[in-house]
């Protein structure tokens, strides 16, 4: 009963986390967002203090429950790992703890984090290499299934789904959560938990804390027989048969060998029934010990019979048993990227022309979203998860390929601007690195502000009146004027009051110049009001 709730419980979560990176109606967060600021390593950038007396409490009381049904990248272990049992079963084996590299490798994590090195820390964060894995990897394929349903849907005149764009955002991202993906897969496949207990820093951080747990895993040595059951099915390697001894600091609790244990030797007792089990363990080992010098040669010799009888039977029990189920492998095909199953839509201007896509600008200064506060804080807090990025309805949010804030997003405006009316990016984080903010408060916080290029403006490459920048700037920072002040019927070039602009995107996004804008946001370190 134990391993069916936690299994349950465990896929519950896992689906609700997944479905916070890939729900493209972006409805999800408002009932189940909270799945994400309980996971350890954000809590603790983000201040939760309840939430981390919370995970403090959990683990004193049930060792490390965490790993096995709050943590995602955990879960996504266990099912790995299942499905290689299904083939292969009993296949694991006691091995010691590997200190000095568990402990290696929590050094360099917490050094990194405490030097600002935030890319280290982002690749060993266990939340945000599943959030990369979702983001980049399981969106792509999900958005494209959504746009077929879409598809089916409009052939029956309905709306019931919309089509969304399918593009990648990142390619070193995409790269990067590949060989995470398989990193963590081929040791889940191979080894259990081999990357939760020899990688992981958030599993060493709370193997400290496991090992006083009041509620534990225990054998009882006078039930056990020696089959060596609970150890071919833990996949922490962390049950001793031989000696009836399991490393608390590597058992996640799981309840498999409790479920495989036929003798009940096995059970999640406190120390109190344990002390009280010993207790009774010790007077009937004495009675035995009295009535054992009583008794004849012939009856021990008796006994002893009985005893390899007990033994044999087991054993060929076990062996039938194995001998009778039947085992088959499940292939996972992984999709590839939505890139390449997206097919590539022609965008044409009134049918005529096709318009070319635009390309970034260089930036001196990086742009953060609304609420970062500053690029500082931003950097310190963001854990590079991608979870903003997945949930931006506008597409200006993006990993960014500088190696000083490497995955962590960064704004940018080829595919749409900043709206003034959303502020999804800071009701999705979990950290804190996005502050959640008002649409009043969205429409004062300037994070850059416009420059004009007038090299590349269209009255002046082409003598046309436009003014696209100046009709959907939401605060009236852009005002055209004559290139000719003499001359009120000259044509007209955009003039920035940056002061008011708020360096939401819209003047970037919308000009009609091609491959690069004829105006753009350079970002500000520090935000301001207006």
């Amino acid at each position: 009963m134990l391993r069916k709730i936690r299994t349950i419980l465990a896929l519950v979560v896992f689906v609700l986390i997944t479905l916070l990176f890939l729900d493209v109606t972006g409805t999800l967060h408002k009932y189940f967002g909270w799945l994400a600021s309980i996971q350890f390593w954000p809590a603790l950038l983000a201040l939760h203090v309840g939430v981390i007396a919370f995970l403090v409490v959990l683990t004193l009381v049930l060792g490390r429950i965490y790993c096995s049904v709050i943590c995602p990248l955990g879960v996504m272990q266990d099912v790995i790992s299942r499905l290689h049992g299904m083939r292969k079963k009993n296949r694991f084996t006691y091995s010691m703890e590997k200190r000095w590299l568990r402990y290696t490798v929590l050094a360099v994590f917490v050094a990194s984090a405490l030097a600002g090195v935030n890319a280290v820390v982002s690749l060993l964060a266990p939340y945000s290499s599943y959030g990369r894995i979702a983001s980049s990897l399981m969106k792509p394929v999900y958005e494209a299934g959504n746009n077929v349903l879409a598809a089916i849907a409009e052939h029956f005149n309905s709306y019931a789904f919309y089509s969304v764009d399918v593009w990648m955002r990142s390619l070193p991202t995409l790269v990067v959560a590949s060989v995470t993906l398989v990193a963590v897969a081929v040791l889940a496949w191979r080894g259990g938990r081999t990357y939760c207990n020899t990688v992981c820093p958030v599993g060493t951080i709370l193997s400290f804390l496991a090992r006083f747990s009041w509620f534990k895993v225990r054998i009882d040595g006078g039930k056990c027989v020696e089959c060596g059951l609970c150890t071919k099915n833990c996949k922490a390697s962390a049950i001793d048969f031989k000696n009836h001894k399991i490393d608390y600091s590597r058992c996640v609790v799981c309840g498999d060998c409790i479920d495989k244990c036929r003798k009940g030797a096995i059970s999640l007792s406190s120390r109190r029934a344990d002390k009280l089990t010993g207790r009774q363990a010790n007077q009937q080992t004495g009675r035995q010990a009295d009535e054992q010098t009583s008794r004849q040669a012939d009856e021990q010799t008796s006994q002893n019979a009985d005893r390899a009888n007990l033994l044999v039977n087991s054993s060929a029990g076990v062996l039938s048993t194995n001998e009778s189920r039947r085992s088959f492998l499940l292939g996972m095909a992984v999709a590839a990227t939505g890139a390449a199953l997206a097919q590539e839509k022609k965008k044409v201007d009134g049918g005529l022309a096709a318009i070319e896509d635009k390309i970034a600008p260089k930036r001196l200064t990086p742009i953060t979203p609304p609420g970062s506060l500053s690029a500082r804080h931003f950097a310190q807090h963001c854990t590079a998860c991608q979870l903003c990025v997945s949930n931006c309805p506008n597409g200006v949010l993006r990993p960014s390929t500088d190696l000083s804030k490497f995955m962590q997003p960064t704004v940018s405006y080829e595919r749409g601007y900043c709206r003034p009316e959303c502020t999804k990016c800071g009701e999705v984080c979990p950290t804190g690195a996005i502050k959640p903010i008002t649409r009043a408060d969205k429409s004062a916080i300037q994070v850059g502000h416009a420059v004009w290029i007038r090299k590349n403006c269209v009255p002046l490459t082409d003598g046309q009146e436009c003014g696209n920048c100046a009709r959907h700037c939401p605060t009236g920072a852009i005002t055209m004027v004559p290139i000719n002040p003499d001359d009120e019927r000259s044509l007209k070039i955009p003039a920035v009051n940056e002061a008011r602009c708020i360096g939401c995107g819209a003047c970037e996004n919308l000009c009609p110049a091609r491959p690069f804008s004829a105006i753009y946001v350079e970002g500000h370190e520090a935000h301001r009001e207006v």
